[in-house]
């Protein structure tokens, strides 16, 4: 027998005095709701190579997954993924130096962006080749993993080389189970900080003679020897959660739902019209199940085949000649197949976008019944979610690679020091490779709208060119340099200087204004 509180009367039940969330909820719903209190860990490891298999799955074959999966692509890391190199000149004690940082963009731009793709140690991906294919590999599995890779070549000015790694690949030696200092193939210290990466190595498609490697996370010089990326969601988490993983049975149901509404369509379509004959239910079911054994039925079935044969049925050809006695034909209209499906899947495919952080209309590619102001209201929201993903995860994963990078400029000395300098680059590594990173720009609803919107922000000191350029994927000092170049060949032609104040007469804040008021 239960205990619970009663009023003064003795007989009403009092609402318990807890949170709603950890009781048994309105009328009992939540009472048999029992879920034990587990690290992120424990939740997920035991089924993690399964749900990242599904979620390989979903994405090789699902078009929405797909989509989900572009989408961080193109806006977190776009066409080009730029470099915008910032030292920290306070702590360095030096002035800012303009030459340094262009020499130093300069360089990095171009062993990056080479065709030849030096910097892949597959030799099969540019800089942003990378970062791209990083991306959607944390989108889908949750981690990014490289190991750094000293590949000598011909015709390459470095021998530093980034070598993707599977996360399928990193797992326990010989499949063990986990234990208190290795989890899911990652090795730890006594403060949870990671010493080491298993990687497994060969193999059939079913894992059997398969080796692992184990391979440090520095090298004995402070050189990173495994990259590996992920947004933990609490304290002593070892590997990353997938986006798809909230949603993922959602998109398997989805795509069920399709194929099924689909098949009926078709089926609907199959068939123009069909013929009804006043066939008993005794002597079908003797049909059917093969009771009747005075093949009454034969020679009734003969009859119709001899009847048709004489006078086939046209349907296309219009003519309908007179039917076998007691028959009647039937004509058939696809109809309307949707059923409320359409209404059904925008709401799955909220759910699945919520799931993703992304916008409803970008996952669904349905912009339909959207005004300028709603649609630039959802794609604002998923702004903010896709720089949040650029700074945590592919500006972190491309500073490190720029990091290894820029070690080798100096020990090649395609770029000099300052001598000057407070701290050299090993003493201060960070403080010599700080930069940020200049990806994708922001989706312009209206163009001339928003371009005035970022004139008025400079203009009022509220924002700067280089914020500004940032938002539109460009760099402001190249720019800059454009603009100086232009303005001079325009000035030797003899033609006037550009000016914005002509756009806004062309287009004025108010339509009703002439531009001669």
């Amino acid at each position: 027998m239960s205990n619970f509180l009663v009023a003064a009367d003795g007989k009403t039940p009092l609402r318990e005095a807890v949170f709603r969330g950890g009781g048994s909820g309105f009328g009992g719903q939540m009472r048999n709701w029992s879920v034990p209190s587990q690290s992120v860990d424990a939740a997920l490891l035991p089924v993690f190579e399964q749900a990242n298999a599904r979620t390989d799955d979903v994405v090789r074959n699902s078009g929405i997954a797909a989509n989900g999966v572009q989408l961080h692509q193109d806006h977190i890391i776009g066409s080009e993924y730029r470099l915008s190199y910032k030292p920290n000149w306070q702590l360095l004690g030096l002035k800012p130096d303009k030459g340094l940082v262009k020499d130093v963009e300069a360089v990095f731009r171009d062993i990056a962006e080479d065709p030849a793709c030096f910097i892949d140690a597959e030799g099969k991906r540019t800089f942003t080749m990378l970062m791209r294919e990083s991306v959607a590999t944390h989108a889908y599995s949750g981690d990014i993993m490289a190991k750094p890779e000293w590949i000598p070549r011909q015709n390459s000015p470095f021998a530093t080389a980034i070598r993707l790694v599977a996360p399928r690949r990193v797992c326990n030696p010989q499949n063990g189970m986990d234990t208190d200092s290795r989890r899911a193939g990652v090795e730890f210290d006594r403060h949870g900080a990671p010493l080491a990466y298993h990687v497994a190595e060969g193999g059939n498609q079913f894992g059997l003679g398969r080796t692992w490697r184990r391979v440090s996370r520095w090298t004995a010089n402070g050189r990173a020897g495994f990259i590996h990326v992920f947004e933990p969601v609490e304290g002593g988490q070892t590997r990353g959660i997938n986006r798809f993983m909230s949603s993922l049975e959602q998109i398997k149901m989805l795509d069920t739902l399709q194929n099924t509404t689909l098949q009926r369509a078709v089926v609907n379509a199959m068939y123009a019209a069909s013929i009804e004959s006043e066939l008993g239910s005794e002597e079908a079911m003797q049909y059917l199940f093969g009771t009747d054994q005075s093949g009454s039925i034969e020679k009734m079935l003969m009859t119709y085949g001899d009847y048709y044969s004489a006078a086939p049925v046209k349907f296309n050809g219009v003519k309908l000649p007179h039917l076998f006695p007691g028959d009647k034909i039937n004509l058939h209209q696809a109809g309307n197949a949707d059923n409320g499906f359409a209404a059904l899947e925008a709401s799955i495919l909220r759910y699945i976008a919520a799931g993703l952080g992304v916008d409803y209309a970008q996952l669904s590619r349905n912009y339909s019944q959207m005004s300028y102001s709603t649609i630039r209201a959802a794609h604002n929201d998923s702004w903010r979610y896709f720089m949040g993903r650029r700074k945590i995860i592919a500006n972190r994963f491309a500073s490190m690679i720029f990091s290894l990078i820029f070690e080798e400029m100096v020990a090649r000395k395609y770029i000099r020091l300052p001598e000057k300098a407070r701290y050299s680059f090993y003493q201060r590594r960070h403080a010599w490779t700080k930069c940020d990173w200049i990806g994708a720009g922001r989706l312009a609803i209206d163009g001339l709208k928003e371009v005035k919107e970022a004139v008025m922000r400079i203009e009022s000191g509220l924002s700067t060119y280089e914020k500004e350029l940032a938002q539109m994927g460009e760099d402001y000092q190249e720019i800059f340099t454009q603009q100086v170049e232009e303005m001079a060949e325009r000035k030797k032609a003899g033609l006037p200087p550009p000016s914005w104040v002509k756009m806004q007469a062309m287009a004025p804040d108010n339509p009703s204004e002439s531009p001669n008021e």
